[in-house]
């Protein structure tokens, strides 16, 4: 398949255009014309380049790519990358906000898929854009099992901050790094808030307002939407697909 080809097709799919975003979403490095296998993962690090390279891949889809907000150099661990992409005449394709906002392959629309929680609406705004979904359990659900559904569905060990009641019945849920976006589930009365990663100074908000907030990890809650573009390119197009697992531990 020619690479432009997928290209207009992913840039169409995803809105990457229509969508603002710090990230350059997109076509990132280009190779020489052709794509037979797609590698997917969920940062452009050395390490997924190279086992996008072992795996033979022609193009390697992440959600977090190289470029970010404006210009800068190749140069330091940048080169490395860019280098290891141009001699293995590998394309690197980025989609960030338009693949965690994206209503079938979002890494937020996918945890209906993957968790099987009843999503009855959007949460969660960013940049004027509602990225997360609202989870809302017709009987409450016991906090425990919510934390053991998270820690065996997405193969992790979530962190918990039990601020909350026992029975969950409204849960926010945005992936990756959104904790900010605990104040906006206080403020609608949610019991609930589930993201990616901590961070040390919303800490005392949640105990102070009696929200249970579950960290189910950055890298965790971000592999849902590579996995499913892979599935859709390879359902699509027949291209064979690999997901490249690189858990950074938060």
């Amino acid at each position: 398949m020619k690479l432009n080809q997928l290209v207009i097709f992913l840039d169409e799919y995803l809105r990457i255009k229509e969508i603002g975003d710090d990230s350059l979403n997109g076509l990132q490095v280009e190779n020489s014309g052709n794509v037979n296998k797609v590698a997917l993962a969920v940062d452009a690090s050395l390490a997924a380049i190279e086992k996008a390279r072992i795996a033979k891949a022609d193009l390697l889809l992440v959600h977090h790519g190289l470029f970010w907000g404006k210009p800068f150099p190749l140069t330091g661990i940048m080169y490395p990358r860019i280098q290891k992409l141009i001699q293995s005449d590998m394309a690197l394709y980025a989609a960030h906000l338009p693949l965690d906002l994206h209503a079938e392959v979002g890494n937020n629309a996918q945890v209906q898929n993957i968790l099987n929680w009843p999503v009855t609406g959007e949460f969660g705004e960013y940049h004027g854009t509602i990225i997360g979904r609202e989870i809302r359990f017709e009987r409450p659900e016991s906090r425990e099992v919510i934390v053991q559904t998270i820690r065996e569905k997405l193969n992790c060990v979530p962190v918990v901050w039990a601020f909350g009641p026992k029975q969950v019945q409204r849960i926010g849920y945005v992936s990756g790094g959104a904790v900010d976006m605990l104040e906006q589930a206080i403020a609608e009365g949610m019991d609930t808030y589930i993201t990616g990663e901590p961070k040390h100074s919303f800490y005392w908000t949640a105990k102070e307002a009696g929200m249970n907030v579950i960290f189910a990890g950055h890298y965790a809650t971000e592999t849902l939407g590579v996995k499913a573009m892979g599935q859709l390119i390879n359902t699509k197009f027949g291209l064979k697909t690999v997901f490249l697992d690189l858990p950074t531990g938060h």
